[in-house]
């Protein structure tokens, strides 16, 4: 029997708070909660395993800003977190490890500086490092999406995959944020071309249906946040689905 597809709810930073922005403008932000520990917390008591820990704060300096909040998750939860949002140098990652962090997810530095990352691939392996394949149009799109490359989004996983990277998150951010349903096309065609790849879907998904669908489809895992936020998916139905 498959393995079902593993739900993993996203907490977005900034300023300390737990927010979402609509397909990533920091002018349309909401806050959802002034406390991401509280919030960590539900979501392990529904039976949650792991988390997306997003520093939009440190995407924006370019550095990492809120390591004392994955601290405080890591610490007073047993969420298997995988962070990022302004990754950008060895000492960024050492901070976020030792933070807690059990993977980090790198984008934009895997387009810019491609061999920094490489190099963090190889210090830390494939399990620590995800890839962020972010799309916009089919194409990556980096700089917390304020720019769009001209690199299509399947060349550029299949590139890393022979570099040795096995787990990528993709999101489209045409759909992030606007609960309008997830990107499955893009989906269907990675899954078909790079059948090796952990992938996980992410942007879009605005109900329970959404989720099955990437199941049946043979998705590995989900990340969604808006969809909790405002109780389309509720943390009794991502219990009974887990269970």
């Amino acid at each position: 029997m498959n393995k079902k597809i593993e739900i993993i709810p996203a907490i977005d930073l900034i300023d300390g708070k737990c927010v979402r922005l609509l397909q990533g403008d920091y002018s349309k932000k909401t806050i959802y909660n002034e406390n991401p520990l509280e919030v960590a917390k539900m979501f392990e008591a529904a039976g949650i395993r792991r988390l997306h820990l997003v520093d939009l704060d440190g995407a924006k300096a370019k550095h990492i800003v809120n390591q004392k909040i994955l601290e405080t998750i890591s610490t007073k939860t047993n969420l298997i977190i995988d962070f990022g949002g302004g990754l950008k140098s060895d000492k960024d990652l050492e901070i976020a490890f030792n933070s807690g962090a059990q993977m980090i997810t790198g984008g934009s530095i895997a387009v810019k500086e491609q061999d920094t990352f490489l190099i963090w691939l190889e210090k830390y392996g494939s399990e620590k490092i995800i890839l962020g394949a972010d799309a916009k149009d089919g194409n990556i799109a980096v700089g917390g999406w304020l720019e769009t490359t001209s690199l299509p989004v399947i060349e550029f996983i299949s590139e890393f995959h022979k570099k040795g990277i096995s787990k990528v998150i993709s999101t489209d951010i045409s759909r992030d944020g606007m609960l309008s349903g997830p990107s499955f096309e893009l989906y269907v065609e990675i899954l078909k071309t790079l059948p090796n790849i952990e992938i996980i879907a992410s942007g879009g998904i605005a109900t329970m249906a959404d989720i099955l669908k990437l199941d049946e489809m043979g998705v590995p895992g989900v990340i969604t946040g808006k969809a909790i936020y405002e109780n389309r998916i509720t943390l009794n139905e991502i219990e009974g689905f887990i269970v």
